[in-house]
């Protein structure tokens, strides 16, 4: 009897192992492969320009304190980013910073913070006013960056981190920005596409790097090597549509990056824009302006599908936002908030992609909080944004479903008459090196 029980465990002890054996097989398999994956970086974090708090609002970096300049400091210079954003909250808290360095493709890299910072990378948020005669009560928060007893000292991204004080794991928002050598010189051209296709809606935007004879830093002169240096364009603000470009070849002892597919770029279409600015009457493409409950709301002028449309030139910003107030003296604390619905009439939606607001009022980010729902009822894709008093200008792309990248041809048309902004970052990484040196910027004219 006993030799009969233990036969039948010894079956049934078999049967199991052979069923979970494929099991056991995978279990190893990622336990040897999971170590692997975090030195390869493979579940390290991009950073993008992100607000993680709904109380947060309208938050601006740029260099000097104006308005409409990009975040980009020069290595060695005494110049400072100021970076502002509202909390919508009566009462004062209490924030700090961090300061981050990023590899060119925004993964936090393995550089301690001795090394490309003397001072401080983190420190608290000292600068702060209360919002004035506003119906929406807000904090105005204030803080240049670096710290005016802290230096930069290596090129490359940065990205700073704002957070709660008394819960260093609530982070508030991220916002990136730049740090350039100046090393190298990089000309923007943009032409007529290589391949002669579609010349009326498209345009190439070709990168030649060459040596800065002007270049008077402390770091050694990058060597113009294809396999080091690496160029990334970027139109306007957006970051859906950025692009590495290939190596094109030399001109003397200039680096070119030029005729291939990834240097053409769709043009789009002057961007829409509206100004809130006044909000004791409807201004411009607002139909209607109101407060109800303690709060404003204001209705744009229905919006309207331009891809057929011809091109009207109109000096806009590029998909960029300033705050401003009509009739009161300190725009940043006695702009008011308000409720502005876009509204894009349509018979039908979209069944293969959705519908984005694009530009700075969105954060270029093309996510459920930029996208347009579609109202049977109304027959219209509508959006509702808590914006700050002033004046934005914007797109709407279309997003095709599985995909990231926005189009413009869909809603907008695309003409190359438009007065796009291009950007080119030069990145450059020697053999010995250990981080992303940013050795140029260029822009197109």
């Amino acid at each position: 009897m006993v030799l009969i029980f233990i036969r039948i465990f010894a079956e049934a002890f078999c049967a199991f192992f052979v069923y979970m054996n494929k099991y056991i097989i995978l279990f190893l398999i990622l336990l040897v492969l999971l170590p692997l994956s975090e030195g390869l970086g493979l579940y390290a974090q991009i950073v993008t320009d992100s607000i993680w708090s709904a109380q947060v609002k309208t938050v601006v970096l740029c260099r000097g304190g104006v308005e409409g300049e990009s975040p980009v400091l020069s290595l060695g210079s005494e110049d400072r980013l100021l970076l502002r954003f509202d909390v919508l909250d009566a009462e004062v808290g209490s924030y700090r910073y961090r300061i981050e360095h990023c590899d060119s493709r925004w993964q936090r890299d393995e550089l301690d913070p001795y090394e490309y910072i003397n001072g401080f990378e983190e420190e608290a948020i000292e600068g702060y006013n209360s919002s004035f005669t506003t119906l929406t009560d807000y904090v105005n928060y204030f803080q240049y960056i670096p710290g005016k007893h802290s230096q930069l000292l290596v090129s490359g991204n940065y990205v700073v981190t704002v957070f709660d004080q008394e819960n260093p794991d609530s982070i508030l928002f991220t916002r990136r920005f730049y740090v350039t050598e100046g090393s190298l010189k990089a000309d923007v051209a943009v032409v007529s596409p290589y391949d002669g296709g579609s010349v009326r809606e498209r345009r190439e935007v070709d990168v030649t790097v060459s040596e800065n004879r002007d270049y008077r830093g402390d770091v050694p002169w990058p060597t113009l090597n294809p396999a080091w240096c690496h160029v990334l364009v970027q139109q306007n603000g957006r970051t859906d549509n950025m692009r590495w470009l290939p190596f094109g070849g030399f001109e003397g002892s200039s680096l070119c990056y030029r005729h291939k597919p990834e240097n053409v770029f769709a043009c789009g279409n002057t961007f829409r824009w509206f100004d809130i600015s006044n909000i004791r009457t409807a201004t411009y493409n607002v139909a209607q302006i109101a407060d109800y409950g303690g709060e404003w709301y204001a209705t744009l002028k229905p919006l309207e599908d331009r891809s057929k449309a011809n091109f009207i030139a109109e000096e806009v910003l590029c998909g960029g936002m300033k705050v401003n107030v009509w009739d009161r003296t300190n725009k940043q604390t006695e702009a008011d908030y308000v409720w502005v619905h876009f509204l894009l009439p349509m018979r039908y939606p979209f069944m293969n992609g959705s519908v984005h607001v694009a530009g700075e009022l969105t954060n270029w980010c093309l996510d459920e909080l930029s996208r347009m729902e579609y109202r049977p009822d109304l027959k219209a894709y509508t959006l509702r944004l808590h914006l700050k008093q002033g004046y934005y200008s914007y797109q709407l792309l279309f997003v095709p479903v599985g995909e990231t990248e926005g189009a413009t041809n869909v809603l907008e048309g695309d003409h190359f008459e438009t007065p796009n902004r291009y950007t080119a970052f030069v990145y450059y990484r020697g053999a010995n090196d250990r981080y992303d040196r940013l050795v140029a910027i260029g822009r197109s004219r």
